[in-house]
């Protein structure tokens, strides 16, 4: 059980973009046969040691990634914020441009890739069992399954978790938190650290801010008073609305990240 937040990764299962071969990988980074009756700084240790692990595979997969000139993006959201839907519409786009990769992580099913893959993109799917997140390991498994091509993009869907993803880096150039309208406008307060270790915020179902009682202004300015960085986007997955800037984003990340590469 993992020390940081919980969860167990024992029975994380990767599958291919056909769904047709389950690996189960049981050499997971984790120490699974401690016991439970922990001292606080045991805990502060081995919390301490996972995220060592994790961080060291995370530069790995970092330096991979740059070495082919692939932009990775991390896609963290609670569940049905709309990551999925949104992927849907803009992947088509994107894929006039450049070749397009996916990695789902979930619980449980392959519901989620299988909708990614009828848009052309090159999907796998992630199962972390009653893991809460996806983890730098796991990412440089199913990047082995996916065989990137040089000069492209990476979009990995993250398990929808406010909290435990903010922890773990996989190696992603940008990390995009998408916030949805009906969670309420309080979210970034809640949840500061999801938002603080984001680049961008797409909030999301925009079309449902006349039935429901969400201040856009406050939930922008209680995000930008954790991350003054972070900028913004507002879209409706459901009619397209704004989906066309956070296409341009995607492109002119990669476009801008290949130019400085030559340039370095």
């Amino acid at each position: 059980m993992c020390a940081t937040c919980g969860c167990d990764h024992d029975e994380m299962v990767i599958k291919d973009s056909h769904f047709d071969e389950d690996e189960h990988l049981h050499d997971h980074q984790h120490d699974h046969t401690h016991g439970h009756d922990h001292h606080h700084h045991e805990t502060v240790e081995m919390e301490k040691d996972v995220l060592l692990k994790n961080n060291l595979i995370a530069e790995r997969n970092r330096g991979y990634l740059e070495a082919k000139n692939i932009l990775a993006f991390n896609l963290v959201s609670s569940p049905g914020a709309g990551k999925t839907s949104i992927l849907e519409k803009i992947i088509p786009d994107l894929l006039k441009k450049f070749p397009v990769y996916v990695i789902e992580g979930d619980q449980q099913t392959t519901f989620d890739a299988a909708r990614i893959e009828k848009t052309g993109a090159k999907t796998v799917q992630v199962n972390t069992g009653k893991g809460c997140h996806l983890e730098a390991e796991m990412v440089n498994q199913a990047i082995k399954r996916l065989r990137l091509a040089n000069n492209s993009i990476l979009l990995i869907e993250n398990v929808g978790n406010l909290v435990c993803p903010a922890l773990f880096d996989l190696g992603e150039t940008k990390r995009i938190v998408i916030y949805s309208v009906p969670e309420g406008d309080d979210k970034p307060l809640k949840y500061p650290h999801i938002f603080e270790s984001s680049d961008l915020c797409v909030i999301n179902k925009i079309d449902l801010l006349p039935y429901l009682d969400f201040n856009i202004r406050k939930a922008k300015d209680d995000a930008l008073r954790i991350n003054h960085h972070l900028e913004f986007f507002e879209t409706s997955a459901r009619d397209g609305s704004g989906l066309e800037f956070v296409t341009n984003y995607f492109l002119h990340e990669l476009e801008a990240f290949q130019k400085e590469i030559v340039i370095d």
